[in-house]
This record gives structure tokens, C-alpha cells and sequence, in this order.
């Protein structure tokens, strides 16, 4: 096998393989030793190595032996050798880089090897999956080959309580969905006191699917949200002035489904201006109206029912687009979600008020070290480089791939196409040849299935309203004769695997329907077939309304079947058309790229505030003393009264004195308390001396009056005015980036002028916070605590 291995030279890639083969000669040569051992020692190994690594020794230097310490304990616990490609995988992810293996080799068992060797540092490992079910898989299968090396493993999944959630970060090995860590990481920045925090800081992480968590989602913020006194009655109102619109540029609205635009004609404003009996639907006064259009718009013209979302129970659900999972608990931002609603005639929810937020891209960039695994990596190198400074290896697979990929076929129309479909099928449904179709919507796969039904196929539907039978029908789909029709089997973490002599009769074989805007997802359906060296096939039937033909190259293939007067039925093959198809599926993904870095661009200026202030937060909480924060905070205060009020460049007799005076009783000083004989003839310095001395008598005397209530009171008001005015500012920066690139018109960056006007806002929130802790420090009086609105957590769909 290493023999076969290291003839692959050539590419950058292929020598890096060889180099790193080195390593894995060396841990091969130690497992005569291993195996020698018995369980008992064999656990001992752990104490070993923790030790060597506290005496000095890095990870780097005990990865050898910990890795064949691993295979050993798998062999015995779960009867699972690691093949020599999975060793090399597990350096990768050590080495805080992606390793791109194809599916079926064994991605999970990998993951065994750097987690155990990461969590002998002590500060726990985090291993990420894309679901539940996998979380809880992975933390019980692969859990036991760490327990049985004396390690500890948790698992975080939703709707676990704090005692449940602390437990399972206080584990040597964590898993979990990456939801779920990144929304437990804005929680712990809302707590109000240590104690009710879970996370320890953010050490190492493995993300399975680190394609689709770190770059498909990355548009995704996580968000915690409270209720929010909006009205929905407007959203209701739109959706019916909508329901009356035609499109056309002649007409009332215009449609362009490649930017995902939707605008309203000149028409269209009149109508609406009619409809609404407002003077100009473009006034600053009426934006909410023009808003509540363009979202009523969006949703009619948009987003699909049963393509972008299902309603299940009189509630709109997403359905994620790369995976066609049903993305229970998201929704649309910015109103879209209420407006969808609206069309589809189901309760409108209140919109919500933003109290917590970080991007995918921006909580895993915190982690000391980040590595990934997946299947079909390498197409986003660029992107996995530039934003997360990982590259990507290509991991050989174990046995040679033999799958037969053949040439796309292409038809003039989508009517033309699923009848080529059902033709292939019942062709090789025929022979007994296992089938998986993928379509790229829940209504194509039931389309597909209505035209099978018709033919006497018996056949499996597995999407979005199938999702709880998931893992049951991708257990059967490598049976003889078996017909599978899935919407994206993208990040499905469950192997399809022969069986019934399925292989004799050449395997799976794929059939797409469609072509992805990505690469990557057309080779991960492809990747379902051809595992571990089994036979199998694929082929994609593509038409000219499939909607990436239709938006981004279908002009010239359409002028070559006109010219050759083909039918509906008779397909084209042709290189032209699979460069065209590449071609367009680059200009996307090139496209999307730019989206999610111009959204990083404006995320970043977000992040460098919420460092400072969740930095703010936990010192607040993990400080016994809070007298300096405050003192501190008044001192800043005092600061900026000089410059306002006793400006440097005035002269003494310029300054507003009774400013001062008057300021100082409005934020932190009794009524009378300084006079103007206590300042006038004295220097800045004087005055900043004086009023210093002001300061610590009166905290003296407060906390003479309040005793031990005096720590309990300052915590409680740092807290909850850092949590006030941050929330704030959230939905000001939120409004403020909406309208930011208008700016573009009077030719200014907009992302210039969003981080000039984000600090300017930050600074004001600041001295907003210095204020309110001042005052009700030095003022308050102990009352009754107000309580705690709810808060509910959720991801918006950006």
C-alpha cells in the first residue's frame, strides 16, 4: 500500500502526501510494540503522555506514538484498523488544515486520532458535525475508543440544560453541531454571573463538513433575539397590493433572478403610492412602506414553496438549498421570512429584537487552531486559505476509485429531460442496478416520483418531509434493484453500501437532474457512488430551463440545437456544452465568494466591537472587586468634561464652568454638591485632581450605606448597561449597513464609510454606557429587579 503511495509524485500536493508518509512509516514500525500491550497499559499510555507533554514535549513529538495508540485501542474497541490514508488524514487535521477525502473512506474514524492527541493539552477538543444525529452518533460510536484510553467525551446538542451543557465542555472531547457551539459562545456573553457560563476557551476544533458549515452557511448569522413591538398588520397589506401586480418591464415590477433583485416600475410606484395614500413611496418618511413592498415582492417573485421552503403546520420552513435539509428554528431576515408568511396565508410572527450576534466565518476564526474534513474541498482552497488560513490536502483514497463518470447529457427542455430520465431508469432498474437520483428540489423529486409511480417503478423519496426515515432508506438504497430519488445527499454522514450482488451488476449508479451553481455539490452526489474501490457510475441530464443553463449559458447551446433541428427527446452531447456548463458553475462560485468576503468585510467591523466588549463582560464577571471598573469608567467621564467644558485651547475665562457643575449633578453628583468657588482659578490639572478626590469620597460614602450590596449593585448595573446599550447598537449598525451603500452613489466606499461611522457609533455607546453606570452607581436607589424578557435563539437566513 505505502509502496503504491509514494509513486504518486508530482503535483505540490503529491509531495506533500510523500512527505507526510514519512511520519506514517514511523507510527507503522511502533505497532508490533502496541499490539504487545495489554489493555491495561495500553490505557496507561494516556497518563504517559500528558505527562510528557507537561515535562516539555509538544504535541508535534508525542503524535506518533499517540497515533498508533489509537489504531490499537480502535482495533480492540470497535474492531477498526486505521488504513495508512487515514493516518495521513489525521496528521492533516492536526496540522490545522482540511483534508479532503473522498466519501467512504472513513472520515469519522480519522477524526479519532488528532482529538485524542489534542486533548492530552488539557484544554478540550471540539468536534463538529452538521446535525443531531450525527453529533450523537460519532460521541457514542467513536466516544468509546477514547473512554477506553481513559479520556472523557461529551456531547452538545440542542435542548440540553446548563448542568448537561457544562458537562459536556468540561469533556476532554466535545461533540456537537456548529450551531450549537457558536450560540452557546453568544450565551455565555449574556450571562450575569461566571458560574452560568459552559465554554472554556476555544481551543482546537474539527469540522467533518467544514465546506458546508465554514462556507455554505457563512452567510448565516447566528442570532439570539428577544420580541420586538412591530406590528405584522403591514406585512399582510403588501402581500395583497402585491397579489395585484404583473410583471414586465411594461408593467408594474421587474424580476432579476441573477442579482435576486426585485424593483418596482415607475408604474408600480404609482400604484403603490395609490394603494398606500402616501405622496412618494421614496420619501425617508415612508421607507418602512417601501420595505414592506420590496420584501412582499421578493417573497412572490423569489422563494419557491417546496423549493426554499416547505409550510409544515401552519409554519414556513427553510429548506437548505445545499443539502435539502428542512432548517427548523431559522428564519429569513430583515422581514422577508413575515412577508413569505403573508403569501402563504399562515399566522405572520412578530419580528424580533436582535440581542446577540457573530457569523459562522467569525466564531471559528477564534478557535487557537481550526482543521476540516470533507469530501470536495479543493475547488474552495482559495476561500478556505484567504479567510480561515487553511489549505487543503488531497488525502489518496484507500483503494482506487473506479467509478465511470460519464458525459453530461443536455436537453432542449425540462419536459424532454425527466422523460430521458424514467427512460434510464427503468432501463437499468431493468438489470437490478441500484439508482440514486438527485434533484435540487422537493418539487422535482416528487415530479419524478409521479412519473415513476406511472411506470411501475417501486421507488424510496427521500427529502426535507422524509427526514426522519433518512438513515432507514439510505441503508437500502445499495440493494439490488433499489431506486432512491434524493433531493442533495450533501453532508448525509451515512454511507451507501452494496449489497444483494449489487456490485456484479456494476454497482451504484447516480443520475443528477441538475447542475449545481457549485462544483463541489455535483461531485459530492457523484462521491455517493464508488466507495472504498466499489464499481459504480454517474451522469448528469441537464436541459436549457434547468435554472443555471437558463441564467448563466444556455445562448449558444440553444443556438446549436435550433441549427440542428433537434427534437424535445433527442439530446446533445459535446465538450462545448460541458465547458459552458464549467464556465458558468466558476463565474458563481467566483461570484458567491465575493458575496460572503464583502460580507465578512462588513461582519469584521462588527467583530473587532464585539471583542471589546464581550472582553468588558468577562471581567466584569470573573472580578471579585468592580470598584476599579467603575472608578475608572468615572474617571473617563471627568476626562471628557474637561475637553467639552475646559477645552485646552479656550482660555480659563472661555470655560463653561457651570456646564461642568451642571453635567456633573445630571450624571453622578448630588445637587450642590461642587459650587463654582470649588473650581474657578484652578488649573485643568487642579480641577481634574479635585474632582478625582470628589469622586472617591462620595464612593466611600455609598459604599458605607450599601455595605456588602455595593459589589452586587455595581455588577448588576455594568451588566445590564453594557447589555442595554450593546443591543442598541446591534440594531443601529443593523440599519446602518442597510443604507450604507447608498453612499456608492456619491462616489464613497461604503464599507469605508461604514467602519468611519461604526467607530464614531461605537465611541458614542461607550461614553452612553460611562454615563448610565455612573449614574445609577453614585444615584440609584435598591429597588425591585425588573424581570428578564425570554429570548429565543435562532439562525436568520442572510
Amino acid at each position: 500500500m505505502i509502496g503504491l503511495l509514494k509513486k504518486m509524485v508530482g503535483t505540490t500536493n503529491d509531495r506533500e502526501v510523500k512527505r507526510l508518509l514519512k511520519t506514517v512509516d514511523f507510527i507503522n514500525s511502533l505497532e508490533p510494540e502496541i499490539e504487545a500491550l495489554s489493555d491495561e497499559q495500553l490505557r496507561g499510555k494516556t497518563d504517559e503522555f500528558k505527562e510528557r507533554y507537561a515535562n516539555g514535549e509538544s504535541l508535534d513529538d508525542l503524535l506518533p506514538e499517540a497515533f498508533a495508540v489509537v489504531r490499537e485501542a480502535s482495533k480492540r474497541v470497535l474492531g477498526m484498523r486505521h488504513f495508512d490514508v487515514q493516518l495521513l488524514g489525521g496528521i492533516v487535521l492536526h496540522q490545522g488544515r482540511v483534508a479532503e477525502m473522498k466519501t467512504g473512506e472513513g472520515k469519522t474514524l480519522v477524526a479519532t486520532l488528532p482529538s485524542y492527541l489534542n486533548a492530552l493539552a488539557g484544554q478540550g477538543v471540539h468536534v463538529i458535525t452538521v446535525n443531531d444525529y450525527l453529533a450523537r452518533r460519532d460521541s457514542e460510536q467513536m466516544g468509546q475508543v477514547h473512554r477506553f484510553l481513559g479520556l472523557t467525551v461529551g456531547l452538545n446538542i440542542a435542548n440540553m440544560d446548563h448542568n448537561q451543557k457544562q458537562a459536556a465542555y468540561t469533556a476532554d472531547i466535545t461533540y456537537g453541531t456548529n450551531n450549537e457551539f457558536g450560540f452557546d459562545y453568544l450565551r455565555d456573553n449574556m450571562v450575569t454571573s461566571k458560574e452560568q457560563m459552559v465554554q472554556r476557551d476555544l481551543f482546537y476544533s474539527i469540522v467533518d463538513e467544514v465546506d458546508s458549515i465554514l462556507i455554505d452557511e457563512a452567510r448565516t448569522p447566528l442570532i439570539i433575539s428577544g420580541p420586538a413591538e412591530k406590528s405584522t398588520e403591514l406585512y399582510i397589506r403588501a402581500n395583497l397590493f402585491v397579489l395585484g401586480l404583473k410583471e414586465g418591464e411594461e408593467n408594474d415590477y421587474t424580476v432579476d433572478e441573477k442579482a435576486r433583485a426585485v424593483n418596482l416600475t415607475d408604474q408600480g410606484t404609482k400604484k403603490a403610492e395609490k394603494y398606500f395614500q402616501i405622496p412618494n413611496l421614496f420619501d425617508p418618511n415612508y421607507i418602512t412602506f417601501n420595505h414592506h413592498i420590496q420584501q412582499a415582492l421578493k417573497a412572490h417573485a423569489l422563494f419557491k414553496r417546496d423549493r426554499d421552503y416547505v409550510v409544515q403546520n401552519d409554519e414556513v420552513i427553510i429548506v437548505d438549498e445545499f443539502t435539502g435539509r428542512l432548517m427548523i428554528g431559522r428564519r429569513y431576515s430583515e422581514g422577508l421570512h413575515q412577508a413569505i408568511e403573508a403569501k402563504e396565508g399562515v399566522r405572520v410572527q412578530n419580528e424580533s429584537k436582535t440581542l446577540a450576534t457573530i457569523t459562522l466565518q467569525n466564531y471559528f476564526r477564534m478557535y487557537q487552531k481550526l482543521s476540516g474534513m470533507t469530501g470536495t474541498g479543493k475547488t474552495e482552497e482559495e476561500e478556505l486559505r484567504s479567510i480561515y488560513g487553511m489549505d487543503v490536502v488531497v488525502i489518496p483514497t484507500n483503494m482506487p476509485n473506479i467509478r465511470e463518470d460519464l458525459p453530461d447529457v443536455i436537453y432542449k427542455n425540462e419536459r424532454g429531460k425527466f422523460r430521458a430520465v424514467v427512460e434510464e431508469i427503468v432501463k437499468r432498474h431493468e438489470q437490478g442496478q441500484p439508482i440514486l437520483v438527485g434533484t435540487t428540489s422537493i418539487q422535482k423529486s416528487e415530479l419524478l416520483s409521479e412519473m415513476l409511480k406511472k411506470r411501475g417503478i417501486p421507488h424510496h423519496v427521500l427529502n426535507a418531509k422524509q427526514h426522519e426515515r433518512e438513515a432507514e432508506i439510505v441503508a437500502e438504497a445499495g440493494r439490488k434493484g433499489s431506486v432512491t430519488i434524493a433531493t442533495n445527499m450533501a453532508g448525509r454522514g451515512t454511507d451507501i453500501i452494496l449489497k444483494d450482488g449489487a456490485t456484479e451488476l456494476g454497482g451504484l449508479h447516480i443520475i443528477g437532474t441538475e447542475r449545481h451553481e457549485s462544483r463541489r455539490i455535483d461531485n459530492q452526489l457523484r462521491g455517493r457512488a464508488g466507495r472504498q474501490g466499489d464499481p459504480g457510475s454517474s451522469q448528469f441530464f441537464l436541459s436549457l430551463e434547468d435554472d443555471l443553463m437558463r441564467l448563466f449559458g444556455a445562448e449558444n447551446i440553444m443556438n446549436i440545437m435550433e441549427k440542428l433541428g433537434l427534437e424535445e427527446d433527442q439530446p446533445i452531447e459535446n465538450r462545448l456544452v460541458s465547458r459552458a456548463i464549467e464556465s458558468a458553475q466558476k463565474r458563481v462560485e467566483g461570484n458567491n465568494f465575493d458575496i460572503r468576503k464583502h460580507v465578512l468585510r462588513f461582519d469584521d467591523v462588527m467583530n473587532t466591537q464585539r471583542e471589546v466588549i464581550y472582553k468588558q463582560r468577562r471581567e466584569i464577571l470573573q472580578r471579585e472587586e468592580l470598584r476599579d471598573i467603575v472608578v475608572g469608567m468615572v474617571h473617563d467621564l471627568l476626562d471628557f468634561m474637561l475637553d467639552t467644558y475646559c477645552n485646552a485651547e479656550q482660555l480659563p475665562e472661555e470655560w463653561d464652568l457651570q456646564g461642568f457643575i451642571d453635567y456633573a449633578e445630571h450624571t453622578f453628583l448630588a445637587h450642590d454638591r461642587i459650587a463654582m468657588d470649588d473650581l474657578q482659578g484652578k488649573t485643568r490639572e487642579e480641577i481634574l485632581e479635585f474632582m478625582h478626590g470628589v469622586v472617591e469620597e462620595e464612593y466611600q460614602k455609598r459604599e458605607e450605606m450599601l455595605g456588602e450590596l455595593m459589589g452586587q449593585l455595581e455588577r448588576m448595573i455594568l451588566l445590564r448597561s453594557v447589555d442595554g446599550k450593546w443591543m442598541d447598537h446591534i440594531d443601529a449598525m443593523d440599519h446602518l449597513r442597510q443604507g450604507i451603500h447608498l453612499r456608492a452613489y456619491g462616489q464613497k466606499d461604503p464599507l469605508v464609510e461604514y467602519r468611519m461611522e461604526g467607530f464614531d457609533m461605537f465611541e458614542e455607546m461607550i461614553h452612553s454606557i460611562r454615563e448610565e453606570v455612573a449614574t445609577y452607581v453614585f444615584k440609584a436607589h435598591i429597588g425591585i429587579e425588573e424581570p428578564t424578557p425570554p429570548i429565543e435563539t435562532k439562525a436568520i437566513q442572510g
